[in-house]
């Protein structure tokens, strides 16, 4: 639309239909009545909240010419805003879009995913991240935190929009999520929102029908899509899918199938398949030309935290992220109990140009966090049958960066934004050399923010621990005469300040200090670190 004006006469479309602009946005004009338009075009918009603009769309089945269109002013979502007439018959169409949740809502073109989807998570975000528009799977047993991490995507994901599904959830579960959820805020362009400005709640409890039960997750998964039509980025967050998969199986008795493994259908893996395969990006249908996504992160609830139930095990062929749950991390208190043994991604290749972009050293970095755990596993087992004093130098600092890369950086507080509790007493200061955080109250809020870390404080911690260990590593092996070599005795008398900075790389606030202040500490201490280490081996 380069070169028009407001007010200048246009012919459009094939037949060279006669309008007349009547607003320009960019290289977008907005033309009257004689329009041709087509399933997916954006035709209006609705500001529904400080958070989200709600885009007007056509159908994706129809299409024509517009004979009336609405002026600006107040509707019922039933009014007719737009009329259109193709091939003689007239379609009047208002703000609802009526669309069988079974069936995929159409895209112009699918397109790799290749952006993160940061979730606040340490542990999920630097060694098993998801992208926008992947699929996730989270299973554990009872009490293991599937609904705290699903709380906590709806917080601090960087979607735009959350459908949060409880299927077949207990009725005071459910309760406690629509009385809970309206409490919690976010932080966006330096003030706070209400999550549920970006969040639409489906209520399914264990006494609905069943058929209710089954149909939920198709209605979360196509309000997802009808929010992606609008070029947004959408997270569906299914809780959880085995309460759909037994659904499935008693509609699937009364039908008299022929049962398969646990009495679940033999199509359970179509039918499972067939729903994550609604994840993606895409290039939407219609103009202006947008993109969005649907992300799936399904949680599961094998029986007994057994991995080996039909429906996770089905589930784990379809998805490409598996956040498994750990009981025995639950029982110790730590949280989120996510097993970094077990759990994997396969998205780290199509996020490596990402991270080339923006944090060229993490692939690196994780792969020597997750070395590390693994050998410190290893270690564990020798530990139990001669000890820790008879290991090798250079094994005793492998145990000891293992523990604080699991107790500080993977462990996160859940009664903290900033992974501690603060009183509101404190005294100001640097809280990189602040005490010990004080105990808990007795009674804590009933609802606390979950757990929270920028991306950038993820990296940057694990920069400086990796960096510890690589540091430590060579002074216990450099060679040397023997009265002059370094142990990590040596190391933990010789640079306690050290390590304890270290831990407390977590206290820091992104809120009071902001970025560029704990990015400044960070590399501050990775300096005194190296200087450190020099000394030590002079």
């Amino acid at each position: 639309m380069a070169g028009a004006a407001m007010y200048e006469l246009v012919r459009v479309g094939h037949a060279e239909l006669v309008g007349e602009i009547i607003r320009l946005e960019g290289d977008m004009a907005t033309l009257q009545v004689g329009s041709h338009v087509t399933g997916g075009d954006i035709y209006g918009s609705v500001a529904e909240n400080s958070l989200l603009q709600h885009r007007l769309m056509v159908p994706p089945r129809s299409r024509g010419t517009v004979t009336y269109i609405a002026p600006p002013g107040h509707y019922g979502v039933a009014d007719v805003v737009l009329e259109l007439e193709f091939q003689g018959l007239r379609e009047p169409l208002s703000m609802i879009q009526v669309w069988p949740v079974r069936q995929v809502r159409p895209v112009a073109e699918k397109l790799p995913a290749n952006h993160p989807l940061l979730t606040g998570q340490r542990v999920l975000d630097a060694l098993f991240p998801c992208v926008q528009g992947g699929t996730t799977a989270i299973p554990g047993a009872f009490g293991c935190g599937k609904t705290v991490i699903s709380q906590s995507l709806s917080k601090y994901s960087n979607s735009d929009v959350i459908v949060y599904v409880g299927c077949g959830e207990r009725g005071n579960e459910m309760s406690e999520v629509l009385r809970d959820f309206p409490e919690l805020t976010m932080e966006v362009g330096g003030r706070s929102e209400s999550i549920m400005k970006r969040t639409t709640l489906v209520a399914n409890t264990s006494n609905m029908p069943v058929a209710a039960r089954e149909a939920s997750i198709y209605t979360g998964i196509t309000l997802a899509e009808y929010f992606r039509d609008m070029g947004l980025h959408s997270c569906l967050l299914a809780d959880s899918t085995s309460r759909w998969a037994e659904a499935l199986r008693e509609i699937s008795g009364r039908l008299a199938e022929m049962p398969a493994d646990s009495g679940y259908p033999a199509y359970l893996g179509a039918r499972l398949a067939s729903f994550y395969e609604r994840a993606g990006r895409a290039r939407c249908l219609g103009s202006p030309e947008r993109e969005g996504s649907v992300s799936i992160v399904g949680a599961v609830s094998p029986p007994g935290g057994d991995f080996s139930d039909p429906v996770t095990s089905a589930t784990l062929g379809i998805v490409q992220v598996f956040w498994g749950l750990d009981k025995k991390l639950a029982q110790r208190k730590h949280f989120p109990s996510v097993n970094w043994l077990i759990s994997y991604s396969r998205y780290l290749r199509a996020l490596e140009p990402h991270y080339e972009r923006a944090h060229p050293e993490l692939p690196a970095l994780r792969d020597r966090a997750r070395r590390i755990l693994q050998e410190e596993e290893e270690l564990a087992e020798i530990v139990q049958l001669v000890g820790k004093a008879s290991l090798a130098e250079g094994d005793k600092v492998t145990l000891e960066v293992a523990k604080l890369l699991k107790d500080d950086f993977l462990q996160q507080n859940g009664y903290s934004a900033y992974d501690r509790y603060r009183d509101p007493r404190d005294p100001p200061g640097d809280p990189q050399f602040h005490p010990d955080p004080p105990e808990l109250p007795a009674d804590p809020p009933k609802f606390h923010p979950t757990r929270f870390c920028p991306f950038y404080k993820t990296v940057g911690m694990l920069q400086n621990l990796v960096t510890f260990y690589e540091l430590a590593r060579g002074a216990v092996e450099a060679a040397g005469p023997e009265e002059r070599r370094v142990t990590w005795a040596t190391i933990r008398e010789g640079l306690g300040d050290i390590l304890y900075r270290l831990s407390a790389m977590k206290f820091q606030d992104p809120v009071k200090d902001g970025e560029q202040r704990i990015l400044a500490s960070f590399a501050r201490l990775h300096e005194e670190m190296v200087a450190a280490f020099r000394s030590l081996g002079d």
